[in-house]
C-alpha cells in the first residue's frame, strides 16, 4: 500500500483534530447565557448613580464648610463687638477716675477744697501715744 492511500485519513484526520482542538479551547471560556451578561444599559446605570451619589456627598460637605465659615464669620464679628465694649468701658472707668471728676464728685458731696494742704510723710517715725485706761 502506498503513502497516498492514506492522504484522504490524514487529511480528514487533521479536520477532526483541529474540531476537537478547537471545542477544548472553547470549553475553557465558560459559556455566557444571556440572561447572566451585564449589558451597556446597566453599567451606564451604575456609573451614573457612583456620579451622581459622588456629587451629592460633594455638595453635602461643600454645604457644611460654608456653614461654619459662616458661623465663624459671625463670631469674628461678635468678638470685635466684645472688643469694643471692653475699650468703652475702661475710657469710661478712665474718664470717672480722673482727677477732675473726683473734684466735681467731691464738691457735689459737700466736700471743700483746703486751703492749706497737709501731706502725710510715711518715711518719718512718729511716736505712738498710749491712752490710760482711765482717761
Amino acid at each position: 500500500m502506498a503513502m497516498t492511500a492514506f492522504t484522504p485519513a490524514i487529511t480528514r484526520s487533521k479536520e477532526i483534530f483541529a474540531e476537537k482542538s478547537t471545542q477544548v479551547v472553547l470549553k475553557l471560556v465558560p459559556d455566557i447565557s444571556e440572561g447572566k451578561q451585564a449589558n451597556r444599559k446597566f453599567f451606564a446605570t451604575f456609573v451614573s448613580s457612583v456620579g451622581i451619589l459622588g456629587l451629592i456627598m460633594l455638595l453635602f460637605i461643600n454645604t457644611l464648610l460654608a456653614q461654619d465659615a459662616f458661623e465663624l464669620s459671625h463670631l469674628k464679628l461678635e468678638a470685635k463687638m466684645v472688643s469694643d465694649q471692653k475699650e468703652a468701658i475702661a475710657r469710661e472707668i478712665d474718664r470717672k477716675s480722673s482727677p477732675e471728676a473726683l473734684a466735681h464728685a467731691a464738691t457735689v458731696l459737700g466736700m471743700k477744697q483746703s486751703d492749706t494742704p497737709i501731706f502725710l510723710n510715711l518715711n518719718q517715725v512718729t511716736p505712738v501715744l498710749r491712752r490710760s485706761k482711765n482717761g
